[in-house]
C-alpha cells in the first residue's frame, strides 16, 4: 500500500545521484517518482531510463556547453532538468554527476501507482498502460513542467523515494528519437513491463 509519509523517509539522497550516470539510470528503475499538488498526489514507479553524458556523447544537451536552455543541467546532482520539445511535450531529467559536468538520466516512463484518476484527468482518458508511457506523456500525467526545472529531488513536492522493489531483469538497448550517438547502449528497462514506452 502506498504510503506518503513512509516514501519520504525514503528518498533518495545526494550519494546516490552522484553514481557514474549510466549506473544511476539502471539504479532509478523501480524508484518512485513522488508529485505532490493542490489537486492532488499522484505517483509511479519508474520502468524506462536514458543516461545522457557530458563526453563522447554529441546527442546530450550539454554537449555544446552551458545555455539558458540546459543551464539546470550543469547543477547540483539530484536536482531536475526540464525542457520542452517540439513546443508541446515535456521531458522529465534528473542530473547526476559533479556541478558542471552536464549530465542527466531521461526518465522515459512510469507504472502508474497512485493518483490515477487525476493522471487520467491529465492524459484525457489514456488507457492505463499509456498513462505515463513517453516522456511527454509521463510529464502531462504527473503535472510536471518548466516549474520544476532546478528543482531538488530530495524534497517535496516533486521527489524521488525507494520502497524496496528489487529489478529482476534489465534489458540494455540504444536510445530513442535522437540523431545522434544512436549507437550507444544508454536505454534501460524493466524486462515484461507492460508501461515501457516501446520494447
Amino acid at each position: 500500500m502506498f504510503s506518503l509519509q513512509r516514501m519520504f523517509k525514503n528518498k533518495l539522497e545526494t550519494d546516490f545521484f552522484l553514481q557514474p550516470t549510466e549506473i544511476v539510470a539502471q539504479l532509478l528503475l523501480g524508484k518512485i517518482l513522488i508529485h505532490e499538488t493542490k489537486q492532488g498526489i499522484t505517483a509511479g514507479r519508474i520502468v524506462e531510463t536514458e543516461a545522457y553524458l557530458a563526453k563522447n556523447d554529441p546527442a546530450c544537451h550539454a554537449a555544446r556547453g552551458k545555455t539558458a536552455r540546459n543551464a539546470a543541467m550543469f547543477g547540483p546532482a539530484g536536482t531536475a532538468y526540464i525542457y520542452l520539445i517540439y513546443g508541446i511535450h515535456y521531458c522529465f531529467n534528473v542530473v547526476t554527476a559533479k556541478i558542471g559536468e552536464g549530465e542527466a538520466v531521461l526518465v522515459r516512463a512510469l507504472e502508474p501507482l497512485t493518483g490515477l484518476d487525476l493522471m487520467r484527468k491529465r492524459r484525457g482518458q489514456a488507457p492505463l498502460e499509456k498513462l505515463a508511457s513517453g516522456p511527454g506523456n509521463l510529464c502531462r500525467a504527473m503535472g510536471i513542467n518548466l516549474t520544476h526545472n532546478g528543482h531538488d529531488l530530495r524534497q517535496p513536492p516533486l521527489y524521488l523515494a525507494d520502497d524496496g522493489y528489487e529489478a529482476k531483469e534489465i534489458i540494455t538497448t540504444t536510445r530513442i528519437g535522437i540523431s545522434q550517438a544512436k549507437d550507444l547502449p544508454l536505454r534501460f528497462y524493466l524486462a515484461d513491463n507492460p508501461y515501457v514506452s516501446r520494447k
